[in-house]
């Protein structure tokens, strides 16, 4: 079986350079070689934007187009809209039955989009809540893998540790539930309590060290079998039956494509070149941008590690090219204009393809739909066989079948 690979974006505007060459290119590589599923994220987008909703509509398709026009295949990976899933949300709200309040407090992101976005407010469920349905998003379709960039490693860790602490809960038989139980009893009420605080410690507080604790305190604990030992450090850690997935980071490499001001492109910088801008756009964007301020004359010689252009030659030029421009520049042999010219080439080659591909797809709404619901009956489908074991595991096999 080929691994299953889960990642989604959200529709908040049109995509850029930036996203084609950090995300997309990995996408593309991703779904020759694994079981891909590639979803627009809706109601991730109302988790910051829930009272500006009039966008979103319009947004989900293009994001959609674009996909398609860069070479996402709906033969290939399974592409759909998150909100035409309602598993989703079921998982959601079903692990948010058994998440402490505390593991949403500590997602990094939690405080640190609180502080960016002043100007919303932040303070409802849906923002708090958002891991969790990030983590359904991921664990309803037994993600063996999650492509992320290093500095997002820390968000999918709680996606790991809600799975460990279900099947902690709902993966244990009923042999070993007895042992646990026979277990604290032989300790005594004191020694049971200061365990379940280790427990609490690390299930709770992640904290790594209070399981070194409590194998020790388990082994001073002369009344326990060594059963009862292997199952009490089995509860602790959150260890059971897999019913869920526990996924795992699927590094990226950070993206190497600078904005037009020389640092990462992102819409926050305003730093972008669309991923389907016009040529008239494209050219007038990298004919201003700003280079190396050494190089007031023409005749005045440059370093072009100073200047964003040399940048995004890096990325788009071949070495006879960069060679061209680096001796060009530190001899003042060429002006910024035309080391630029060969720059404003090879981008708008690279876009000439797409924008047509994302012209075609424009112009063919019905088939859009097509594909999106196609896409969403394959996700109901795969996420339904995750969630009848959920229902299983939590007492929750009860439905429509038993009427």
């Amino acid at each position: 079986m080929s691994e299953i690979i889960v990642s989604g974006m959200r529709p908040t505007g049109h995509l850029h350079l930036g996203h084609y060459h950090g995300v997309l290119k990995n996408w593309l590589r991703l779904q020759d070689t694994a079981e891909c599923y590639f979803f627009v994220a809706d109601w991730h987008a109302l988790t910051t934007h829930y009272e500006t909703t009039q966008g979103i509509s319009a947004a989900v398709w293009d994001l959609l187009i674009e996909w398609l026009a860069v070479g996402v295949d709906p033969d290939k990976a399974v592409l759909f809209i998150q909100s035409h899933v309602p598993q989703h949300a079921e998982l959601a709200l079903l692990l948010g039955m058994l998440t402490p309040l505390p593991w949403l407090e500590r997602v990094p992101t939690f405080k640190d989009q609180q502080e960016k976005l002043r100007e919303r407010d932040l303070a409802t469920f849906g923002f708090l809540g958002y891991p969790l349905l990030m983590t359904a998003d991921i664990l309803l379709y037994d993600a063996h893998k999650v492509p992320v960039g290093a500095d997002q490693v820390a968000h999918l860790e709680i996606s790991r540790e809600l799975a460990r602490r279900f099947n902690s809960f709902y993966g244990r038989d009923a042999g070993a539930a007895a042992q646990v139980e026979k277990g604290l009893q032989a300790m005594g009420k004191r020694a049971a309590k200061t365990f379940s605080a280790l427990q609490q410690r690390f299930q709770q507080n992640g904290d790594a060290l209070a399981v070194t604790e409590a194998v020790e305190f388990l082994e001073q604990q002369a009344g326990l079998s060594a059963g009862m030992r292997e199952q009490l450090l089995a509860r602790l850690e959150g260890k059971g039956r897999d019913i869920l997935r526990e996924p795992q980071a699927l590094l990226t490499a950070a993206s190497k494509m600078p904005g037009l001001d020389g640092q990462k492109m992102s819409k926050s910088y305003g730093n972008t070149i669309p991923l389907r801008a016009a040529p008239e756009e494209v050219q007038k964007k990298i004919r201003t941008m700003p280079t190396d301020p050494a190089r007031v004359l023409r005749t005045d010689p440059g370093t072009p590690e100073k200047c964003p252009v040399w940048a995004l030659h890096q990325v788009y030029s071949g070495l006879e090219t960069q060679s061209w421009v680096r001796d060009g520049c530190i001899t003042a042999g060429i002006g910024c204009l035309d080391c630029k010219r060969p720059l404003i080439e090879a981008v708008l080659a690279e876009q000439a393809p797409i924008r047509a591909r994302a012209e075609y797809w424009a112009a063919r709404p019905e088939q859009l739909r097509e594909i999106a619901h196609g896409g969403a009956q394959r996700a109901r489908q795969r996420a339904e066989q995750t969630l009848e074991r959920v229902r299983a595991a939590m007492g929750l096999a009860h439905g429509q079948h038993g009427l």
